[in-house]
């Protein structure tokens, strides 16, 4: 019984590392078109800054805001793992 639940959940480790391989994948396809905004976004606060806008200060919190998200993301699925295993241990 005990050869079976361990062979068992070498399979699932295997399957979930491949699940995390094509995620990274994915995200490393699709980072080129969030750097190239960098730029473009720099050169609108400049130019806004000099004629008397404001946007300046709100692109901070725009910022902090799209830093905060994989770390949310990553917090709240990590739960739902521990969550899966914890029951698949119980079980």
């Amino acid at each position: 019984m005990l050869v079976y639940w361990f062979l068992k959940q070498k399979e699932n480790q295997e399957k979930m590392k491949n699940k995390v391989l094509l995620i990274i994948s994915i995200l490393f396809i699709f980072t080129n078109n969030a750097f190239s905004q960098c730029a473009m976004c720099k050169a609108v606060v400049e130019t806004n800054l000099e004629s008397g806008g404001s946007i300046g200060a709100g692109l901070n919190d725009g910022i902090l805001y799209l830093m905060a998200m994989p770390y949310l993301s990553t917090l709240i699925i990590g739960f739902f793992w521990y969550r899966l295993n914890k029951k698949e241990m119980v079980n």
